[in-house]
């Protein structure tokens, strides 16, 4: 193997969609082709190749507005872990944003806590991933209580969430082949696809109770697996999940580079997914 004192970063283009998606297969990550294509779309994002060529390592600087972007996409294949590769590319992530004015957040799993906790990520915010096996029903279309949520209403509350504006993702997101954006009551969430399950979030409600029945709702109207980024703060909504079935697979934190950010009085009750935020 190279010395990896002397492996070079490179950008990452369209072209590598395809080896950026078997890194993160590897991984057993929830990303398809689609999700890869917005990031070498929208983002910046970095790579290191082996001597035949091949990428090896991946990390990705997603730009949102108001000086804030996501780092994401931070994949290392298994013969080339534990050599330093993941630091030298949150390093060239930390670098552009900085020199774009940019905040860096990120959803890190526990052994990546470690790792951005001493570059400087402080946390803000338990994640709780859960996975629900099967969803029963066999029907084709949404049952009467699920409406078609408005892609202006959904990314004006996320924007009240988030603090910054991701109509570009969540407009990409929602118009995706298989997408829902969906209301009932007082709740909205989108459901899309992905490689190994459908993922539902963000969600956002007025109740933990709106919450829960939404989700529900959407389990009635799939088949196949789901997965939910839930908001660890909702416990309620978090106990529920557990209650109807659904098992957590692991924990993420999410984290800002700098100093620590009050959290937001609207908090979700799940989110995109911690590629997204």
């Amino acid at each position: 193997m190279a010395d990896t004192e002397q492996i070079a970063i490179v950008r990452v283009g369209p072209e590598d969609a395809a080896a950026g998606l078997a890194l993160s297969s590897e991984a057993h990550w929830n990303q398809n082709e689609a999700d890869w294509r917005y990031f070498l779309a929208k983002g910046t994002v970095f790579g290191v190749r082996d001597d035949e060529r091949r990428l090896i390592a991946t990390a990705a600087l997603l730009p949102y507005s108001l000086g804030n972007a996501w780092i994401s996409m931070v994949l290392v294949t298994a013969n080339w872990r534990r050599r330093g590769l993941a630091t030298k590319l949150i390093d060239a992530c930390l670098e552009t944003a900085t020199k774009q004015g940019l905040t860096s957040w990120l959803d890190a799993t526990p052994a990546g806590a470690k790792v951005y906790g001493p570059l400087g990520f402080t946390p803000t915010l338990e994640l709780r991933r859960l996975r629900l096996d099967h969803a029963i029903s066999t029907k084709a279309e949404a049952p009467p209580s699920l409406s078609p949520c408005g892609l202006e209403k959904f990314t004006a509350r996320d924007g009240l969430v988030m603090g910054f504006d991701r109509a570009n993702l969540l407009s990409e997101l929602g118009a995706r082949p298989g997408s829902r954006l969906l209301s009932y009551h007082n709740a909205m969430a989108l459901v899309r696809d992905g490689r190994k399950a459908r993922h539902i979030g963000p969600l956002f409600a007025d109740s933990a109770d709106n919450a829960l029945a939404m989700v529900n709702a959407i389990v009635q109207s799939e088949s196949g697996a789901l997965l939910i980024d839930a908001v660890n703060e909702q416990g309620k909504f978090l106990r529920g999940l557990i209650g109807s079935g659904w098992k957590i697979e692991r924990p993420f934190e999410r984290m800002r580079f700098g100093r620590a950010a009050p959290q937001p009085a609207d908090l979700p009750f799940a989110v995109a997914g911690p590629e997204y935020g």
